[in-house]
């Protein structure tokens, strides 16, 4: 198959902004019109047949069918591929040789983005969907002091996580976070109304940071985000805590409801673009609300300037230090050395095209080798915790379990703690760590 336009050429990958407040994205026929274009290309390729299950889904319908070409697939399988898209963007950023300048103009996630969208317009979602990716109102609820423990303890039965799969559909199987009452945003109570006057701004940073807790950081491991806060302090890195926030929007975003995700960006965007304006830095533990602040939302609203502002102040924490490094401003006087460190570079990391900038950050530690390993672990957040793909999720994240477990490390971390669990979870004598924590380790903080 020709290359069009972009043969030979050097150009980088041009995203469109997302055209969802049309009605014609919402129109079936157009869409089916454009999935038949796209995974007619897709078929004729196959360069991501190793990526996730959306493509082998594809390819083995294709193969199977009377033709052995897209005429004859059935169109229900086309949901079938839908539903396996967990929007990780890997393929359009790392495999796709059609992206846009090409001429095909192809951006399979989110083109999946938009069937998840035009769905759930028509359907809605399920039960089960609905509160998973209802993620304050479910953190709200089972972080309430006397709900806490129930909850937890639950979660840690078999009995419980029977039940959970029985009548929602949550494999049993499927690591689960545990909540906390004391959230990291009372543990950092302190951070609210931060008014730092010596900070010692750079060529790339401004020395003051907000952290967005998020959901999970808040609720679910609010270690991380105290280990984040510890680190950049540090550092000397003035730190504070946005007056209030909501979920990024990226579970919503990955259901389809796109409208849940412009309701939370007005809640977002004008209480960070406003500490933007005061003169502050954002960072996010969580690579996918990094991305959701980088990426998403500004090609969901394009000529929204808060957001614009917000995307060039977002960073992923590593990143930040890194900068501050190369700015001569990292503290780099380390306590203990970390040895051999095992780290999973999670997809929505990667697709931010920052480099690995976490494993560089950590090999400043002496004595400490720090072996990247670039593979989906296959969780998503919530695909792997469904009845219906977990297996799959495991079979995906296969890659990573077996480099972990050959790689002898004293360590293994990931930047996504959801992705740190699924892996942990198949490696005998290792836990689900942060590299956050190893780094604020090395520093004995």
């Amino acid at each position: 198959m020709s290359s069009g336009g972009r043969e030979g050429s050097l150009e980088a990958p041009t995203r469109h902004p997302l055209d969802w407040q049309s009605e014609k994205f919402y129109d079936e026929a157009p869409l089916f019109e454009e999935l038949e274009r796209v995974f007619d290309i897709c078929h004729g390729c196959r360069r991501c047949f190793n990526l996730c299950n959306a493509f082998p889904t594809l390819f083995d319908a294709v193969d199977e069918s009377e033709t052995m070409e897209l005429d004859s697939v059935p169109k229900k399988v086309f949901w079938e591929v839908v539903d396996h898209c967990y929007l990780c963007d890997m393929c359009y950023m790392s495999k796709c040789p059609y992206v846009p300048p090409h001429e095909f103009n192809i951006d399979f996630p989110h083109l999946m983005l938009r069937a998840k969208a035009v769905r759930f317009r028509k359907e809605g979602a399920s039960v089960r969907d609905k509160i998973l990716s209802a993620t304050d109102r479910v953190g709200k609820l089972a972080g309430i002091r006397v709900v806490v423990d129930v909850v937890n303890a639950t979660n840690r039965s078999k009995m419980g996580r029977k039940l959970l799969e029985a009548t929602l559909g949550v494999h049993h199987k499927a690591p689960v976070p545990e909540y906390h009452s004391n959230t990291a945003r009372k543990r950092l109570a302190r951070l609210e109304n931060a008014d730092p006057v010596d900070v010692t701004p750079t060529a790339n940073t401004r020395g003051k940071v907000v952290l967005y807790a998020t959901c999970y950081g808040n609720r679910n491991h609010p270690a991380i985000d105290e280990d984040l806060v510890a680190v950049f302090e540090h550092n000397g890195i003035a730190m504070a805590i946005a007056e209030k926030e909501v979920c990024c929007g990226m579970p919503k975003l990955e259901l389809g409801d796109l409208d849940a995700v412009a309701k939370a960006k007005e809640t977002n965007i004008p209480i960070l673009a406003a500490m933007v304006d005061k003169g502050w830095d954002i960072v996010t533990p969580i690579p996918s609300c990094t991305l959701m602040y980088k990426q998403e939302l500004p090609l969901m609203f394009p000529h929204d300037p808060d957001v614009a502002k917000v995307r060039d102040a977002m960073y992923d924490p590593f990143e930040y230090l890194m900068l501050r490094h190369k700015d001569g401003e990292l503290n780099t006087d380390f306590a203990t050395s970390l040895g051999k460190v095992s780290y999973h570079v999670p997809c929505h990391l990667r697709v931010q095209n920052i480099g690995l900038k976490t494993r560089d950050i950590l090999q400043l530690v002496p004595d400490t080798q720090v072996e990247a390993i670039e593979r989906c672990s296959g969780h998503d957040g919530t695909y792997a915790v469904k009845k219906e793909f977990h297996d799959i999720s495991r079979k995906i994240a296969s890659p990573v379990v077996n480099k972990v477990k050959r790689s002898e490390a004293d360590h293994f971390v990931s930047d996504c703690p959801m992705a740190a669990e699924q892996i942990a979870q198949e490696v005998e004598g290792h836990k689900a760590n942060n590299p956050m924590s190893l780094l604020r380790m090395a520093y004995g903080i």
